[in-house]
């Protein structure tokens, strides 16, 4: 009421004395010279004062003016406009300062209760016009997807996630992509069908690159629950046979397993119920032991030895699981891994056997079984076994045998295992302490995996990053920069072997992180001018370019005379990547 005082109080200030307003001497406009038009001009201005809350319309002062020209009372004009006066927005204002000091908890139940509260106004109904039009807006499509997330058993969100015929509003409109996420999608089949299927497709059709930005998201929808796994991977299991397309797909299958397994899900079960182990009891009983306790063990590697050493031995596919490929790694390249030497040569027969024995099928029936490789292989899992595992065998042994250890990589299995062995040796806090050589052996054996395994490129540049950013505090600030320099070195050779754009890219984070010493990305640098030469492309030269054209790297790597490698590619650059700008 002080509020609405003090503004008449401004406006009777402003147009002058109102009592005396009606014996003004003329300065009236003519409008209001009849004493029958102002009284029709102060009936409306009433009307509009008596409506509720009025004086918070933006255009009460007009209508003030208006009514005092006109003639009319202040008083009257008090009244009505506080007896009208309901302040719905202050107590919106008031209420949504009371929520933001309540707990979060308590507001989420609140928020829970109004949204359920409003999905019964439109439960039987069609869907609402202002709904529509809220998904078609990325920022609205967000707040729906977080709150769905938070809250998987509200109605509303129920409602705009399905809809009519239990079909997903947003999954309708075209939105399946961003659903990803979201729980509530998960409990119905049809939105998840969908959503699954957009998935797939964006993984399939992005390359290596795009499977690694999405794939945590996809595996994450996935795991949601039992059914969501079950239906996904049985979804995908079918998919997988398909002659285009099918390794890409069993692929993905295997990544969402791991995905669960490293996040304590057992799904051992799943994976063996989808795939031939169900016609194999004995061996779908020994493999689902030792996945569910994460080991092997002599009694069920026995089982399995017999059966495939038998002259008709179970599918290959069997055992070509990853999560127990994996446990053979731990078992036999693992530093210190002990195994019962009476048993260990049915350790190397199964992991060979699964990794170079080809089967042929014909109208889902076995037609041929290639084992010519399995021999040679066994015998390269076992002396690169006997070496990692040889607890008597130093650096200064190791360098007598590069020679066998470089013909046994040769062998996809083996290099797996040596990648594997290198990790976890060079891991030892004190590995680096005690090297005196400038390149230690175990990191010279990832160049040989790099040049003859161009899919394990990832692993081997996961591992030179984590040894680069790894603090070696047991060293001083030169022998660091030394190593670093060493690994950058492993970069660029793995650079040269084809792993490009995933190197200069790294190279390129640090760089605009400033987490590290410039003059290794001088070196860097300097290494790769060294290695490269036209043509380039275009996305090389747009992850390249940039680092090159820093003041603090081009200004002090340039050199003087007729050949400088930084000129020259930044004039390559900019005469034959114009468009790039």
């Amino acid at each position: 009421i002080k509020e609405i005082r003090l503004s008449l109080a401004m406006n009777e200030e402003y147009y002058g004395n109102i009592g005396e307003w009606e014996g003004h001497d003329g300065n009236m406009e003519d409008g209001y010279a009849d004493a029958e038009a102002d009284g029709k001009v102060q009936e409306e201005c009433l009307q509009k004062f008596s409506s509720r809350d009025y004086i918070m319309e933006p255009t009460v002062f007009n209508t003030l003016k208006t009514y005092f020209q006109a003639g009319g009372s202040p008083e009257h004009v008090i009244q009505l406009l506080s007896e009208n006066y309901s302040a719905v927005a202050q107590t919106v204002n008031l209420l949504a300062e009371w929520l933001i000091q309540m707990e979060e908890k308590v507001f989420c139940y609140l928020q829970l209760d109004f949204i359920r509260l409003m999905s019964l106004m439109f439960i039987s109904v069609q869907t609402p016009a202002w709904l529509e039009q809220m998904i078609a807006h990325t920022t609205w499509r967000d707040l729906f997807y977080k709150l769905a997330e938070a809250h998987p058993d509200c109605l509303m969100l129920n409602f705009t996630v399905k809809v009519k015929k239990k079909n997903g509003l947003c999954s309708d409109a075209g939105y399946q992509g961003e659903i990803t996420s979201v729980s509530t999608a998960c409990q119905q089949l049809e939105v998840f069908s969908r959503v699954l299927r957009t998935s797939l497709a964006t993984l399939l059709d992005g390359g290596e690159q795009n499977l690694e930005k999405n794939l945590p998201e996809f595996a994450k929808m996935v795991c949601h629950g039992e059914h969501t796994y079950l239906f996904a991977q049985a979804m995908m299991s079918i998919l997988a046979q398909e002659e285009q397309g099918g390794s890409a797909m069993r692929r993905i299958g295997q990544e969402v397993q791991k995905y669960a397994h490293e996040r304590g899900h057992d799904a051992s079960q799943i994976t063996l119920a989808l795939g031939t182990a169900a016609a194999y009891p004995r061996a779908c009983q020994a493999l689902g032991a030792m996945l569910s306790k994460g080991a092997l063990n002599p009694a069920d590697i026995t089982v399995l030895f017999k059966m495939f050493s038998s002259m008709d031995p179970p599918p290959v596919e069997l055992i070509r699981v990853p999560a127990f490929l994996d446990l053979f790694m731990q078992s036999l390249f693992k530093p210190g891994a002990k195994i019962n030497q009476d048993h260990k040569h049915k350790y190397i027969h199964i992991l060979a056997y699964a990794a170079s024995v080809v089967e042929t099928w014909k109208k889902n029936k076995r037609v041929n079984i290639n084992k010519d490789e399995l021999k040679s292989t066994s015998k390269a899992i076992e002396t690169v076994h006997n070496l990692c595992c040889n607890e008597n065998k130093g650096a200064t042994e190791l360098v007598a045998e590069l020679s066998t250890l470089y013909q046994c990589i040769r062998f996809p299995v083996v290099a797996m295992g040596v990648l594997k062995w290198v990790d976890w040796t060079v891991s030892e806090p004190r590995y680096f302490q005690l090297q005196t050589d400038h390149t230690p052996v175990h990191l010279a054996l990832l160049d040989e995996i790099s040049t003859c395994h161009q899919l394990l490129h990832p692993q081997v540049l996961q591992l030179l990053i984590k040894l680069f950013e790894t603090e070696h505090s047991q060293l001083d600030v030169m022998e660091q920069l030394e190593l670093k320099k060493t690994l950058l070195d492993r970069m660029v050779h793995l650079l040269s072997r084809g792993y490009v754009l995933p190197v200069v890219s790294y190279i390129r984070k640090c760089l605009e992180k400033l987490n590290t010493d410039i003059s290794l990305i001088r070196y860097f640098v300097t290494e790769v001018l060294d290695v490269i030469t036209p043509p380039y492309t275009s996305d090389f030269v747009q992850l390249f370019l940039p680092i090159l054209e820093n003041d603090s790297i081009a200004g002090t790597i340039r050199t003087e005379g007729e050949h400088d490698p930084v000129a020259e590619f930044i004039a390559h650059c900019k005469s034959n990547f114009i468009m790039m700008n």
